[in-house]
């Protein structure tokens, strides 16, 4: 695994990375959790995927619990922050990480209700255990970020939509949060290759994957990615608190 954090770094943190039971998420927490930092690993019903992740970070001396709870119903994100609240008192590193809507056999709305609705209420909730200092990190996609004003493709639209209605309205909390001197920054990526996402995608785009390969000069894998999402939770934050991963030249076209 790629490490960025120095060891002991993080000691202390109190960090919930939602969708950590696998990919980006996962080595997020690994990284997280290597640097010092308690970690909750959040996931939605595969708990043995995310006990093992729990697993890998105890087996290299980190402190990580797991988190059952499905992110788009509201009793199952306040019984979450409620063992929060419980084992650790405050929560001082929240990273949005959870997303989907490209799933087969969800609801139609079902993009809109994780990546907008969800990120608002998580964020809600995490809120009154956020003290002076904490940080949350949302993870997106260049595809997402740039939809009003770049061309995607239609296979991800909805998604792309609904991820964008889901920063936008964390952007919205912006000021509340400054308020709290509580940080916030948006980790947009291009097209990360690994991720169930960029699989889905070129499935229904065959030659996706390669075509962005040649476009971007090159992708990121999924640790790469991880790696600054990790970063950003220790970071200035940078400029209109978004941190951006990868060639953007081509999204930034009207």
């Amino acid at each position: 695994m790629n490490i960025v954090l120095t060891q002991g770094s993080l000691s202390g943190v109190r960090a919930l990375v939602t969708g950590s039971s696998r990919g980006i998420g996962a080595d997020t927490a690994g990284m997280l959790a290597a640097a010092g930092a308690k970690v909750a690993i959040n996931y939605r019903n595969k708990e043995a995927r995310a006990l093992k992740v729990v697993a890998a970070i105890e087996a290299d001396g980190g402190d990580a619990i797991a988190l059952g709870g499905d992110l788009t119903d509201p009793d199952a994100v306040a019984g979450m922050f409620a063992i929060i609240e419980k084992d650790w008192g405050a929560l001082d590193l929240l990273v949005l990480n959870a997303s989907g809507g490209m799933e087969s056999g969800m609801d139609e709305d079902y993009a809109m209700k994780l990546n907008r609705d969800a990120q608002i209420n998580v964020l809600d909730a995490a809120l009154p255990l956020m003290t002076s200092g904490s940080r949350v990190v949302f993870v997106t996609s260049h595809q997402a970020h740039f939809v009003a004003t770049a061309e995607t493709m239609p296979s991800y639209l909805p998604v792309a939509l609904s991820k964008r209605a889901g920063e936008d309205a964390l952007r919205g909390r912006a000021a509340e949060l400054a308020k709290k001197s509580v940080g916030f920054v948006v980790v947009s990526g291009d097209m990360i290759e690994g991720t169930i996402t960029a699989t889905l995608l070129e499935r229904a785009n065959p030659g996706a994957i390669e075509l962005r390969r040649e476009e971007a000069g090159r992708l990121y894998s999924v640790n790469e990615f991880a790696a600054e999402v990790a970063q950003a939770a220790v970071d200035p934050i940078p400029e209109n608190h978004t941190r951006y991963v990868g060639d953007v030249s081509g999204f930034q076209v009207s």
